[in-house]
């Protein structure tokens, strides 16, 4: 029969993302509203990148209509606390995507099919953490985009 182990593992507890957005809004002197509970409660559902326009039909589907306008004032409001950013696509559209407690997403943008994959980079991960580390500091997070195209026929 196999040892058991008497060590506890780490277990990291977070605050919950509206928490964290209600604290943050409060020390900008912003009102955390139904409506900006509803468009981040949309955000975090989609878990993908994703832009405004989507993001409004996602409100809609779940019966509850909020005006573009409001969509793009919770979006800054949200860019400004860390908690989503906007992921840079050639695209006439901005898009973004959910960071704040989560696993980085790197991304692979093709240029030429305006194609988006997520792509995984460990080793990103730890090389971020060591210089940080080297520096006496503390990692946030990361963001890495690559842009790519498919190779000239030669």
């Amino acid at each position: 029969m196999p040892a058991r182990s008497n060590t506890i593992p780490t277990i990291e507890i977070r605050e919950p993302l509206c928490a964290v957005f209600r604290r943050r809004l409060r020390d900008a002197g912003q009102k955390y509203t139904p409506e900006r509970a509803k468009i981040l409660d949309a955000i975090i559902a989609i878990d993908d990148i994703f832009e405004a326009d989507r993001l409004q039909s996602a409100l809609r589907e779940g019966e509850f209509p909020v005006s573009k306008a409001t969509i793009y004032r919770t979006l800054k409001l949200l860019q400004m606390t860390g908690i989503i950013q906007e992921a840079p696509i050639n695209s006439e559209q901005a898009h973004y995507q959910l960071c704040y407690g989560k696993r980085p997403r790197d991304l692979l943008i093709r240029t030429d099919t305006d194609e988006i994959l997520t792509i995984d980079v460990p080793e990103l991960i730890e090389l971020r953490d060591a210089i940080c580390a080297r520096l006496g500091l503390e990692a946030q997070g990361h963001k890495l985009q690559v842009f790519a195209q498919a190779k000239a026929k030669s």
